[in-house]
């Protein structure tokens, strides 16, 4: 990657994230986060959840992906941010695929100073954000 190539504008590239209840489970042991909601059906509902929703730091985690990949060094992420917007809910599908994320990637802005460029991910399900204003500040050679 060459930063005289890149443009504002430009696509990084699109990702689809396919999200199962076993990966909640695996996140909940890596992170230690093993609130109800979610693992816990009828929790999830009893707190007026549409069901078992997947943890926002692992949706936040994942969608960055894209940009690690695109920048081939997770160390040159030098910055990422987002807000949450809508729950992820994780259907039950016995290890298939309970909810399908869409990232897709756009270089919105470049620093030539400090020679980083700004990514402005969105990341959707069922074409609703479920992330805003999600942005990675990436150092480029």
């Amino acid at each position: 990657m060459n930063f005289a190539e890149l443009a504002t504008g430009q696509e990084i590239g699109t990702r689809t994230l396919e999200i199962s209840r076993a990966d909640l489970v695996k996140y909940a042991g890596a992170s230690g986060d093993f609130n109800p909601i979610h693992w816990n059906e009828r929790f999830a509902r009893e707190v007026e959840l549409p069901g078992v929703i997947a943890h926002g730091m692992f949706t936040m985690g994942a969608a960055v992906q894209l940009v690690t990949d695109w920048a081939g060094d997770p160390a040159a992420v030098v910055s990422y941010g987002t807000r949450f917007t809508k729950p992820v809910p994780v259907a039950d599908l016995d290890g298939a695929p309970g909810a399908v994320v869409e990232v897709s990637g756009t270089i919105g802005a470049l620093d030539a100073v400090a020679r980083t460029a700004r990514i402005d991910l969105a990341v959707t399900l069922d074409g609703q954000k479920v992330l805003i204003k999600a942005q990675a500040t990436v150092r480029v050679a």
